[in-house]
């Protein structure tokens, strides 16, 4: 008798493993490397392993595909050879326990092989043209605090850019959606170089490292994050260096600055304290010798733009001896092209689209909200200050060029309609007066009197701003609740549980939207998908081509091989943490609507797929109506399902774990207008175009039934009339199996044995309450 695939692996594959001097701490089984994509309900989908992941001096080699004796050993190849791809890993070995095929991800090719290589041999195969000193530095273990330890795609992209330094590559650049954990990534990264001392000059000390971002917020973030270094590390800003008498520190290995501070003085503007903007001292980075770094990482590489002009590249070129290591969350595209000039192709890259299905971002919905002054025409008695140019003024001028304050406000009404009261939502607006005036419109409809509840983080407010920000981050204080900014909070800022991100203000470039939407995909616990609530049709980039698509290799001279259609850029109030200036040139024009009364006229929910794109309502119908078509042929199959709470839970499941949950099920009543419905009745008008009855209408059939009359006890009759009137109030979950103890208990008829006596004991109440069900549904 054949071997089972468990037995297999213990008597057949193990030993041949370790024949070939693997010890048992190199081997890892059963290897999850994903966390599965969040569902609702706290429910996750299927996760994804290897079943061996061989590891040697802290690098993984090779994945191992077993089979059970009787299968043919290739079964499982291709998909091994993709999670290889994924893993980084150049060697796979599928098997039987007898027949061994290893397939190389270099060459493309495989072929049987008798006996598995040792783990001195795989290691040399891949790092045979590496220095010995390149060795200490590619096999140093990761830091490791308690259960914290990287996943997989930090793993990875840790190891390419340790390996790439090795190499001697000067300049190196990641790419990971925002809320992938970059700083983290860098810190491995300047840990395992501090502590195998590596340096330029390969002399027998730690590197020097200098951490550089573009906001005060990022810097503080990144120096938390490198703690386990924290006596090693060194602030520089202006304060510092006015203690020292005017100098730089340089006693130290890990250096923190913005670049404001640090650059010429005419850039330290918003970002640096009032001592740095009075100190006439330019350029401090001037001050250290051009050698004195041995590591740069630029954090949001992608903001600084290493173009010629620009302040970060005066940095970069006076360090230009030191390793450039560029961290950016958003893809090549024409508004960031200088960045990938500088830096070349990425040597990884994890995309927001891989990161929620993998399970380590958040899913997203998307409420499309329309208004009926989305569009203004012109009418002279609305003019309250200013003259209009166009008779037509379109959402893109609105907050900019005309203020019409009657429709922030019922953007401001709406958005706390379509949230939950004390759910944290970043409100994104125009410029930092149009943030300030939603504050203002959030604050006059707000339930919660708390003045904090919503507050305005713009540059304006600083470190009043930066406070109400630390607040807001912490998941353990509900206010404040809301925030209102414009630029300030599109990159970097680490709030895990945001809930929603509600969109005020026309979005152009494709950087700048990836960075928004990062908002909300950090996972929290509790937190099954955040809300996207577009006021400015801005989510049409999620149906652009660049939205989550492969990106085109730079060719030779640093462009795209291929042209991609240009972004439209917007000059107006750039960057309100930059340039602290919003205040147009002409003065905005005031309008009072009047004779009209504004308000939303339509809200349409879309959920994102994996391919990360929202599916459009027919789209998703179609979807639904594919899936559905698995679990029944017909109505009474269906109502066969639906009738039964053990059914119907099963049924449920299932769905979620394609993606399809409850709260999506809703939303289909709010579509077909049936609110009042069971979701019973969408799915029989969805499948077999059957009319949508109302609870109501089945409450009212049930209870003029022989079902109802057949019960003679009247405290029986009164038990299943209470749980009718529940199930007419709330929904088919007042029916699940497990509410019948507590519909009880609501009753206030009595305990479960005193009510279970009315129907002849326990056993037969349950089954009653399981056949009041089929009723409904009859």
């Amino acid at each position: 008798m054949a071997y089972s695939e468990s037995d297999t692996r213990s008597k057949l594959i193990d030993p041949a493993i370790k024949d070939s001097d693997w010890l048992e701490s190199n081997i890892v089984r059963e290897y999850y490397f994903t966390d599965g994509r969040k569902l609702i309900g706290g429910k996750r989908g299927k996760r994804y392993f290897v079943d061996y992941l061989l590891t040697y001096k802290n690098t993984n080699l090779a994945i191992i595909e077993a089979k059970a004796e009787s299968k043919d050993p290739l079964d499982g190849l291709q998909q091994s050879i993709n999670y290889a791809q994924r893993l980084r890993i150049d060697y796979v070995y599928s098997t039987n326990g007898h027949k061994i095929y290893e397939h190389s991800l270099k060459e493309g090719k495989g072929s049987y092989i008798d006996n598995y290589p040792t783990p001195d041999e795989l290691f040399e195969r891949k790092y045979a043209k590496s220095t010995p000193k390149a060795k200490d530095v590619i096999t140093y273990p990761f830091h490791i605090e308690g259960t914290m330890k990287p996943r997989f795609y930090q793993q990875v992209a840790v190891q390419k850019t340790i390996e790439a330094i090795a190499d001697n590559k000067d300049r190196v650049l990641l790419t990971l959606a925002t809320g992938t954990g970059k700083t983290y990534i860098a810190f491995q990264i300047a840990y395992r170089l501090f502590q195998s001392k590596w340096n330029r000059d390969n002399s027998d000390r730690r590197p020097k490292i200098l951490f550089l971002a573009d906001r005060n917020v990022l810097k503080d973030q990144s120096m938390n994050t490198f703690n386990p270094l924290e006596k090693d590390c060194v602030e520089i800003n202006g304060k510092v260096i006015k203690k020292r008498g005017g100098k730089v520190p340089t006693a130290g290995n890990i250096f923190f600055a913005i670049y404001q501070s640090i650059a010429e003085n005419k850039n330290r503007v918003l970002e640096t304290s009032e001592e740095e903007q009075e100190d006439d001292v330019t350029a401090y980075y001037k001050q250290y010798p051009s050698n004195f770094f041995d590591l740069i990482i630029i954090d949001e590489c992608h903001r600084g733009s290493a173009n010629d002009e620009s302040s970060w590249r005066a940095i970069l070129n006076h360090f230009g001896s030191a390793v450039h290591l560029g961290l950016t969350a958003t893809p090549k595209r024409d508004d960031n092209g200088d960045t990938y000039k500088y830096f070349g192709d990425p040597i990884y890259e994890y995309s927001l689209k891989d990161g929620i299905n993998d399970g380590f971002l958040t899913p997203y919905k998307v409420k499309r909200i329309q208004t009926n002054i989305d569009e203004y025409r012109f009418d002279p008695n609305d003019i309250i200050t200013g003259e209009l140019e166009k008779q037509i003024v379109e959402l893109d001028r609105f907050e900019r060029e005309v203020v019409i304050p009657k429709r922030t406000e019922l953007l401001a009404k709406t958005i706390l309609e379509n949230m939950n009261t004390m759910d944290k939502t970043i409100v994104f607006c125009v410029n930092q007066k149009h943030a300030m005036d939603m504050k203002a419109a959030i604050d006059k409809f707000k339930t919660i009197k708390d003045s904090n509840y919503c507050v305005r983080v713009t540059s304006d407010e600083g470190e009043i701003g930066r406070g109400f920000l630390e607040m807001f981050q912490n998941n353990d204080r509900d206010i404040p609740t809301i925030l209102t900014s414009s630029k300030m909070l599109t990159t970097g800022v680490d709030a895990k549980n945001v809930r929603n991100v509600v969109l005020t203000a026309p979005i152009r470039s494709m950087t700048e939207f990836k960075q928004i939407i990062g908002r909300g995909t950090r996972v929290f616990e509790g937190k099954d998908f955040f809300t996207i609530m577009d006021f400015v049709g801005a989510t049409n980039l999620f149906y652009d081509p660049a939205w989550d698509g492969e990106d085109l290799p730079l060719n030779g001279s640093g462009e795209k091989q291929q042209k991609e259609p240009k972004e439209k850029t917007d000059t107006t109030d750039r960057d309100d943490i930059e340039t602290g200036d919003d205040k147009p040139k002409n003065e905005k024009v005031t309008i009072d609507i009047k004779g009209k009364k504004l308000k939303v006229i339509n809200i349409e929910t879309t959920y994102v797929g994996e391919d990360g794109i929202p599916l459009k309502t027919e789209d998703y119908l179609e979807l639904l109506i594919g899936v559905l078509g698995k679990f029944y042929n017909d109505e009474d199959g269906l109502r066969e399902i639906w009738s039964n709470p053990k059914n119907r839970k099963d049924l449920l499941n299932k769905l979620r774990e394609m993606n399809i949950d409850e709260s999506q099920l809703n939303d289909l009543k709010v579509i077909f207008e049936a609110e009042n419905s069971d979701i019973y009745d969408v799915l029989t008008h969805i499948s077999f175009n059957l009319d949508i009855k109302t609870r109501s209408e089945r409450v009212l059939h049930v209870e003029n039934s022989e079902f109802v009359e057949k019960f003679h006890n009247e405290k029986a009759k009164e038990f299943i009339e209470f749980i009718l009137k529940r199930y007419e109030k709330d929904g088919v979950k007042e029916l699940d199996e497990d509410k019948l103890g507590k519909l009880v208990d609501l009753s206030g008829l009595g305990t479960v044995r005193e009510v279970a006596g009315n129907f002849g004991g326990i056993p037969q109440m349950r089954d009653e309450y399981f056949e009041l069900q089929r009723e409904i549904y009859r």
